[in-house]
């Protein structure tokens, strides 16, 4: 049964019907989907989600698919962490780790996006997938789809991180290294888009590819006992994961499967590429291009898709967004690795970073409910920690130099 009314415009709420289209014909918007969530009322509820695989899908009704899901069947339902050793470290009475660095089958919150998007390409006839990505995007393409025995073409940046560039290479995809940035990237393949008949993730299947996000969003309310925190604080990057997020705790409200939805959304990003947190705290609805020089590579877009979508997120949820320099982000990484043993990529060194920040400026208050967003593997970005965290003590095979050589705690 499908629970799809069909496509709509976010800019003039022009419908369209369920197809491979992505933008408003007539004024440009960019197209999201539309359920028809008094069909969904009657089917859904929190007692029928919790006898489901703990898996994304069970949300499944209000993921973009008409029929079964054929992929991500191990994705998703993450762990949402209590970080006591992070809470007495800053100060805070309740914080969570959502931590998608964990996640099926590359270790990143893509997976969730990828798996709804090759689902709804294969119930659209597409036998070739493509994406253009920073990294995790690639990695998740090229994996899902070879256990689909799909096609894949995947466009990056040619500076990107080795991990991140094994990482894709190994399920053998085309792998194409574009010399430019992530928006030259894009650009290019928005070209290719046109003259092949390829789905692409992130481009023509867009508007149904976002939609995975918003199992991040549901999966943290349902593991706080459908009470969801005061407080997320979520790294961006084309800005379409804090649109979601918010849209899935909307949504929630809206079934009557939480009884408030009054989080706050908070934006993070690297100071070397901020576009949306220099739109918000200039309060202005122009989000300006900047040219991406940080270490978080898997945030730099410097001409964020759903910037502006982004921004009225944050306002929309009396949120805040900030940004963190190089160095603030890995050391926001040690911090969580030496308090919860959780190694992040650089992504997630923004977001705590960010927490770090808004916690100090008092806009984040130390008596409410946090929820951190960690949404990368740091296997997958080591070289940004090069050089700034220690060496092993090199030793002599007896115990006298172990005695004269290493350090008690």
């Amino acid at each position: 049964m499908s629970f799809i009314k069909g496509l709509k415009c976010r800019e003039c709420a022009r419908v369209y019907p369920k197809e491979a289209l992505y933008v408003c014909e007539y004024c440009f918007g960019p197209l999201e989907v539309d359920y028809d969530y008094a069909k969904i009322k009657k089917v859904l509820n929190p007692k029928v989600i919790a006898k489901r695989p703990k898996n994304m899908w069970r949300y499944r009704e209000l993921l973009p698919i008409d029929g079964k899901p054929t992929d991500g069947l191990d994705s998703g339902f993450t762990p949402l962490i209590r970080a006591k050793n992070l809470e007495k470290a800053l100060g805070v009475k309740e914080l969570y780790i959502k931590d998608d660095s964990v996640n099926h089958p590359t270790l990143s919150f893509k997976d969730r996006v990828v798996a709804v998007a090759l689902s709804k390409a294969k119930e659209f006839g597409f036998d070739t997938v493509a994406c253009a990505s920073t990294g995790n995007l690639a990695n998740s393409v090229a994996a899902q789809s070879a256990k689909a025995n799909l096609k894949r073409y995947i466009f990056i940046p040619a500076d990107l991180e080795l991990g991140k560039i094994v990482g894709t290479l190994i399920y053998n995809p085309i792998l194409v290294a574009v010399e430019g940035n992530y928006d030259q990237v894009n650009r290019l393949c928005s070209e290719i888009a046109t003259i092949y008949k390829w789905a692409f993730v992130n481009i023509n299947i867009r508007p149904y590819y976002a939609e995975g996000s918003k199992t991040y969003a549901y999966e943290i309310a349902e593991q706080l006992n459908f009470q969801p925190p005061k407080h997320i604080v979520v790294p961006c990057a084309g800005g379409s994961l804090i649109t979601k997020i918010w849209k899935g705790l909307k949504e929630f409200h809206k079934l009557g499967f939480i009884d408030r939805c009054d989080t706050k959304i908070h934006a993070a990003q690297a100071t070397g590429c901020a576009p949306i947190i220099t739109a918000f705290k200039e309060n202005s609805d122009v989000i300006k291009p900047v040219k991406p020089n940080t270490i978080a590579k898997s945030l730099a877009i410097g001409n964020p898709a759903d910037g502006v979508y982004a921004v009225a997120t944050v306002k929309k949820s009396k949120g805040f967004a900030e940004d963190v320099s190089d160095d603030e982000i890995v050391q926001a990484i040690k911090l969580l690795a030496k308090t919860e043993g959780i190694f992040t990529e650089t992504a997630g060194g923004v977001t705590l970073g960010v927490t770090q920040k808004l916690i100090k400026q008092r806009k984040i208050p130390k008596d409410e409910s946090i929820v951190v967003c960690i949404t990368g593997n740091g296997l997958k970005t080591q070289e940004a920690l090069t050089g700034r965290i220690g060496s092993p003590i090199k030793i002599k095979p007896n115990l006298a130099s172990f005695e004269e050589s290493v350090p008690r705690f």
